[in-house]
């Protein structure tokens, strides 16, 4: 009988883990794997979601932060205080990463925080597995195809090393969702599952106002949110926790499964005609269709005032419902992320969320691309020929003082181009047509253009 592809991932898995299990990695052993010797660690991005992520790591036992890095020097400055981390722990710029984590590995760090908007979060992985450290990344881990790209072979390479990662996906880690997959994919209380609903409907994100004479790339990464090469639209940035739930529940845990197309419905209704919001759009409702024929229906919106809803359901041969259950585990499942991360670390055994994350990414990747476009995208068109959002080239020579890859109509600091601007701007919004940046139009916005949505070359 021919081997199926299952087969072969549970083969592989064996075969990766009795050779981890041979060659323990030096990040693993310099924390005495099966010891109670210190993880120290390095947080790179200092915002919100950064110091929550540095808190969840600091209840598992025997942990330590030791150094920071943040975009901004205000920021890594405040919450390096916070932490009481000493002036020379503390980096920023585009290039505050490197020295943050050759700084930990100096002294000792082998655990990699990285929390920054999730454009740049590939690069970051990269140089962090490449260094030796074992990472817990935030989700999402990228917001285009190059990106994907990237984390699959740096997952190989954490792999090869034997380095632990875990993901910010932290549905994973949490009891009532731990149950609801036992009960359902592995119990089959619902049959054969045929397909999944997901859905998170809320009022949207904070806008972070312009500061005077702040350049543009200073605004856009401090207003990431709204620019697709930081944040990936929200269908990347908040969805994907849901995109991810539908992944998991009818691919079985597969870390491969994903689905083969997407169509989508989408638009910008009440962000239009605006300099608050950026690029991205406010509804996507999208289908995925996966090789066996079995569809994710998926919706995410960010309206004030509408209907607010989060979930994922499934529908199976025998009925369907909710994909969560009464579970035995307790806790925080943001705590037992990296409980079980510093865990496997000691214990040295394989560890990777980072394929399945990488394939939840895309998923919501090929769901914007048909936004966007208004066409239907297939996986391995997204996959290659998916444009790049994120500078990756060069990328830690830049400053805040660079061009952004999204430029606007007009310059904010210039008085006579803003005057001149805004009066063009007030015919534009007789008309309904007033964006400051450029938007895409689907049935016209190539599903492979670029960041101001020009037609690919």
């Amino acid at each position: 009988m021919k081997p199926t592809r299952r087969d072969f991932l549970r083969t592989s898995s064996i075969l990766s883990a009795s050779a981890a299990a041979m060659t323990l990695s030096t990040a693993q052993l310099a924390h005495g794997a099966g010891t109670d010797e210190t993880i120290k660690a390095v947080v790179v991005g200092c915002g919100g979601r950064g110091r929550g992520a540095v808190a969840n790591f600091l209840t598992a036992p025997n942990t330590q932060l030791i150094a920071c890095a943040d975009m901004h020097e205000e920021n890594a400055r405040q919450a390096g205080a916070g932490w009481k981390l000493s002036e020379d722990a503390m980096f920023w710029g585009f290039d505050g990463f490197i020295k943050a984590l050759d700084y930990g590995y100096q002294n000792g760090a082998r655990y990699a925080i990285l929390a920054t908007p999730p454009g740049f979060r590939p690069i970051h992985y990269k140089y962090a597995i490449e260094k030796g450290y074992n990472v817990f990344m935030e989700k999402p881990c990228c917001v285009d195809a190059p990106g994907y790209r990237m984390l699959m072979e740096v997952n190989k390479i954490a792999d090869e090393k034997g380095l632990a990662v875990g993901v910010g996906l932290q549905r994973h880690h949490d009891g009532k969702y731990e149950q609801g997959f036992k009960e359902i994919c592995v119990d089959e209380k619902y049959g054969e599952l045929i397909y999944a609903i997901v859905c998170w409907n809320s009022g949207g994100a904070r806008v972070r106002n312009r500061v005077e004479n702040e350049s543009e790339m200073a605004y856009q990464v401090r207003n990431w949110y709204y620019f697709n090469w930081l944040c990936g639209d929200h269908i990347c940035e908040q969805h994907v926790h849901n995109l991810d739930i539908g992944n998991w529940f009818l691919g079985k845990g597969d870390p491969m499964f994903h689905p083969v197309s997407a169509n989508s419905i989408a638009g910008r209704e009440v962000r239009k005609n605006s300099v608050d919001y950026g690029q991205i759009y406010d509804h996507h409702r999208v289908e995925f269709i996966y090789a066996d024929g079995r569809k994710m229906f998926s919706q995410c919106r960010h309206v004030q005032g509408a209907w607010g809803a989060v979930y994922e359901n499934v529908r199976g041969t025998k009925g369907g419902g909710d994909v969560t259950a009464r579970g035995d585990r307790k806790g925080n499942p943001f705590d037992n992320e990296h409980q079980d991360l510093c865990k496997a670390i000691r214990e040295g055994k394989p560890y990777n969320e980072g394929w399945y994350a990488a394939h939840s990414c895309m998923t919501a990747i090929m769901g914007r691309m048909a936004s966007y476009s208004g066409q239907v995208v297939r996986w391995d068109d997204a996959v290659n020929k998916g444009p790049a959002l994120m500078i990756y080239e060069n990328h830690e020579k830049l400053t805040l003082d660079s061009p952004a890859p999204v430029q606007p109509k007009f310059d904010y600091n210039n008085p006579e181009e803003k005057e001149k601007f805004l009066q063009q701007a007030i015919e534009e919004l007789r008309n309904g047509k007033y964006e400051l940046y450029n938007i895409a139009i689907p049935g016209v916005t190539s599903p492979f253009a670029d960041n101001n949505f020009n037609k690919p070359q």
